[in-house]
């Protein structure tokens, strides 16, 4: 085994020792909320990339941010040992020495450019918290000391909204790892399965149970980092032997199927790539259904459900919003590090939610705006421990609603299937798992309900400047 093999198992090790017992809600409902609830008749999430909840919201007033992190561990190098300043990866815009604390990004490259991309995989994540101390992301990560870097919060456009309505500031992503394995939970709340998988495809693991090389999937043939299925759409360059079948478990699309309730997951450009014309910033393995043998290419499923971001403009203008919308925007417009920026992605975002607010379906619809996990940033509150999967590292979640309390942050406990939760406590949709069965509803942003006001709808919003 090699030096940089040696360090990483024994990071492995460290960080798969002391586990953070799984975190309680913060706090019991406020009265009126099941009256709040039942008037919900569409929920929205926009589902965006790669932030931690310090990266954008750090210095989000009455948020747990960076002012409470002054007395965190600071990052550490393979030995244990503190680092003196923060280490920097080669080509980097930032300086080399910076002290060992969190930096703001945009003293050296603006937010309307990206910065380059970091690891953010399911074995390395595990060994960043590092127990939840999470001062192992720096030695982890290809992209060193960048993973300590924040924006200003009240330079994104969109704070105000967060400031107006209600910010989440305890939601964690519910599997480690990344974009392709936090899709799979957002829909279904669990690992998928490729028992089959080559051996090439899979982590190694030593005889303790450590991994000595990476992979796509576990040893025991659970799929944990980016894979493609044998449905299109795919990249032209995937192995047809390293092909994921499709799978079968059910989905939040099946619960919602089972009451009769309407949804649809919108994706930037994905007419042209349903059509083999992919753009070159579109994500294939953001399209979680497409993983899913009842939205093969051709069937009415998949014409139904699956549709392009055009389509929930229109839908939203229109007023003919299903119960569940699901947007996940293309590449450039999705703040993922290494191709978008954070600006860009927060216009067209704050552009989909005026285009919500002023059309006819406001007066009943809740905006989910979240991120899929944490891009391998740095975050300084250590994630509760469930079970193998994860929670993984904390992500900013705000939501937009008539029904929202306003200027307010929501310090309950959250995991990404909260947001599953929800929807199954609103329609008494069956769980699709333990963990969803078991994680908190997102609903601590709803408003506690005047007397009498259970039949009155909620006011139009009078009409607001298009932000596109």
């Amino acid at each position: 085994m090699t030096g940089s093999g040696r360090a990483w198992r024994a990071l492995v090790l460290i960080a798969m020792g002391a586990c953070q017992p799984r975190s309680k809600s913060s706090g019991a409902m406020p009265p009126g909320t099941s009256d709040a609830l039942a008037r919900i008749n569409h929920i929205v999430v926009i589902y965006l990339e790669n932030r931690s909840f310090d990266n954008l919201y750090g210095g989000f007033e009455g948020a747990e941010g960076l002012a409470a992190a002054r007395g965190a561990r600071p990052q550490v190098n393979e030995h244990g040992v503190p680092y003196r300043v923060l280490p920097q990866a080669p080509g980097t815009p930032f300086p080399t020495d910076l002290p060992n604390a969190p930096f703001e990004i945009s003293r050296f490259v603006p937010p309307t450019a990206p910065t380059r991309d970091l690891v953010h995989r399911f074995y390395q994540e595990q060994v960043q918290i590092h127990g939840g101390r999470m001062d192992r992301f720096a030695v982890v990560s290809d992209a060193q000391g960048l993973v300590m870097g924040y924006y200003r919060t009240a330079d994104l456009p969109l704070a105000a909204l967060a400031q107006e309505f209600t910010l989440c500031d305890r939601l964690f992503h519910s599997a480690f790892g990344g974009s392709f394995l936090n899709h799979q939970w957002l829909i279904a709340a669990r690992t998928p399965e490729f028992r089959d998988a080559p051996a090439s495809m899979r982590a190694l693991l030593d005889s303790a149970g450590l991994p000595t090389r990476d992979g796509a999937v576990t040893p025991d043939g659970f799929v944990v980092n980016t894979a493609y299925s044998v449905q299109g759409p795919r990249p032209s360059s995937a192995a047809p032997n390293d092909l994921m079948p499709a799978l079968t478990n059910p989905t939040i699309g099946d619960r919602l199927d089972d009451k009769g309730l309407s949804w649809a997951w919108y994706a930037g450009g994905w007419t042209a790539a349903d059509s083999g014309r992919p753009g070159e910033d579109f994500q294939f393995h953001h399209q979680p259904f497409v993983y899913f043998a009842k939205f093969a290419e051709g069937s009415a499923a998949r014409r139904e459900h699956l549709k392009d971001e055009d389509a929930f403009i229109e839908a939203a203008r229109s007023g003919t919003l299903p119960a569940v919308a699901f947007v996940k925007p293309a590449g450039l417009d999705n703040e993922h590090p290494g191709y978008a920026d954070v600006i860009r992605g927060e216009r067209h975002v704050r552009a989909l939610i005026d285009d919500v607010r002023n059309g006819p379906n406001w007066h009943d619809t809740v905006i989910i705006v979240t991120y899929d996990e944490n891009g391998g940033l740095w975050d300084h509150v250590a994630p509760p421990h469930i079970d193998r999967w994860g929670p993984g590292t904390r992500v900013p979640t705000i939501i937009i609603s008539p029904f929202a309390r306003r200027g307010f942050v929501d310090h309950t406990v959250y995991e990404t299937v909260s947001i599953l939760a929800l929807m199954e406590k609103r329609w008494g949709l069956a769980p699709l798992t333990e963990r969803d069965a078991g994680a908190a509803p997102l609903e601590g942003f709803l408003r506690v309900s005047e007397p009498g006001s259970a039949s009155r709808p909620m006011p139009g919003a009078p009409a607001l400047p298009r932000s596109r």
